[in-house]
């Protein structure tokens, strides 16, 4: 599908390694009992950035999620694809980024483990998550809201897979 839709290579690049890491924090947090949909996580971090087939502006979500839709795929996939985007965007950020007023904030832990994990790939390369927030707080500042909800996220998959 990622080449089908046009995808670069480095975008499909980006996807295996995100998927990777995805998956290893799914088997992770399912391995101490959690219950985690492990190929949700897995085809749903592959298929993320689908949406950089149109475009690698902060809406490739919501062309990702049109094209989900596209083909057939589940709500399940549709919406890890919409709301992956850094640890997700309130409805008032996304319209004063010109998006559509709505909340993308991931909801689902599967949601949150494809938004967290596509936070520590740097191009294709696993970073640390000190170095993520660094490179969150360089582009928005240290007070924007998204450090917060990186945060909560960070220590909510870090408690599940201990």
């Amino acid at each position: 599908m990622l080449v089908k839709t046009g995808c670069s290579e480095s975008v499909i690049r980006h996807c295996k390694s995100v998927s990777d890491l995805a998956t290893r924090i799914a088997l992770s947090i399912r391995d101490e009992g959690v219950d985690v949909d492990i190929q949700l996580v897995s085809v749903g971090a592959l298929l993320h950035d689908i949406g950089r087939s149109k475009t690698h502006k902060i809406d490739h979500g919501i062309h990702g999620a049109k094209i989900a839709v596209g083909f057939c795929l589940p709500q399940s996939i549709v919406r890890i694809i919409e709301v992956h985007i850094g640890s997700g965007i309130t409805a008032e950020e996304a319209e004063k980024l010109g998006l559509p007023r709505r909340d993308y904030l991931p909801q689902t832990l599967e949601e949150k483990i494809v938004s967290y994990a596509d936070m520590l790939i740097e191009n294709c390369k696993e970073i640390s998550y000190d170095i993520a927030l660094q490179h969150i707080i360089d582009l928005l500042g240290s007070s924007h809201p998204s450090i917060k909800r990186f945060n909560h996220i960070h220590e909510e998959l870090q408690q599940l897979m201990r």
